[in-house]
């Protein structure tokens, strides 16, 4: 004989049984804990190729930051130091707050260097910022 909680004998129960919520949610959580930690696994990659379309540019000329193979840095093809880049970006910044602005960096050059460029033209307020790769297959 079962227990009964009172009432009709040929009643439904009106009690949720949360032990099966319960597994299914440790199940997740396990699952969760151990797949977690892969998805921060760093991955080999070639940054210069890329096969993403060419983008779309308004009424105005582009700049282009460089970064050579040796590290130094160029405004549209003329020497700067890193001192004198991040001057010119925070001017750029604000006279000119829409202007679009292409990194283009050399394939052997650290990544370390063009993130420092980045970081330096975002952190000035250049918020339109592209990188110029090869398509490809073209290189």
């Amino acid at each position: 004989m079962g227990m009964s909680t009172g009432g009709d004998d040929n009643g439904l129960m009106a009690e949720i049984n949360v032990t099966p919520f319960v597994d299914v949610m440790l199940v997740l959580l396990i699952i969760f804990m151990v797949t977690a930690p892969m998805m921060t696994v760093g991955v080999q990659v070639d940054l210069p190729n890329a096969a993403a379309p060419p983008m779309a540019v308004q009424d105005q000329e582009p700049l282009v930051l460089g970064v050579t193979a040796d590290g130094s840095w160029f405004w549209n093809e003329t020497p700067r130091t890193e001192e004198q880049m991040a001057a010119s970006l925070k001017e750029l910044a604000k006279n000119e707050p829409d202007k679009v602005v292409f990194i283009k960096a050399d394939a052997q050059v650290p990544y370390e260097r063009v993130a420092k460029l980045l970081a330096t033209c975002t952190s000035l307020g250049v918020t339109k910022v592209g990188m110029v790769t090869e398509l490809a297959g073209e290189g």
